[in-house]
């Protein structure tokens, strides 16, 4: 029997070489509790052999509305990848789901293929400037092959309480 080695993705950080089922555990600096479950269902796995090398073509739309066409590689969160490539999307709180600074605008059709945003990050977006019905945190969007295609339009400003 071959074992599969599977990656656990939430909030834009990766946990390599779990092995199913995955149990609660200590989440971007808090312990597992009731009120953080609901983040850790809201995880994703993906199979480490073949996803991972697959990418999909995403583009984001800056402030100014100057698209900036990108190869994502799947399993990566939409934060991470505005960070690899100098796209001006703050996340502020480190992707803890503590703040709204990676808030991106989806088109309706992209929105409707995520999982529905935890309680967490719908509290987060409440504090959202420019916040639509198809707002999402870029730290809760992880990369798959469904999102081929995706624009992620900036918000014209961001509120940071963080700092």
């Amino acid at each position: 029997m071959m074992k599969r080695t599977t990656t656990l993705v939430t909030g834009g950080r990766r946990f390599a070489g779990l092995q199913s089922p995955v149990v609660p555990f200590a989440w971007a600096g808090r312990q597992a509790t009731s009120s953080s479950a609901s983040t850790l269902r809201s995880a994703r796995l993906y199979s480490a052999d073949a996803d991972s090398k697959k990418t999909v073509h995403v583009t984001f739309i800056d402030k100014d509305g100057t698209e900036i066409p990108l190869e994502a590689p799947v399993g990566k969160s939409v934060l991470e990848l505005a960070h690899d490539n100098k796209i001006d999307l703050e996340g502020a709180c480190e992707a803890s789901l503590a703040c709204s600074t990676c808030h991106v605008i989806l088109d309706k059709e992209y929105y409707d293929k995520l999982p529905a945003p935890v309680e967490e990050e719908e509290d987060m977006l409440d504090l959202a400037f420019g916040l639509t019905e198809t707002s999402r945190l870029g730290c809760q969007i992880i990369i798959s092959p469904e999102l081929e295609g995706i624009r992620l339009k900036l918000p014209p400003a961001t509120r940071n309480m963080m700092g």
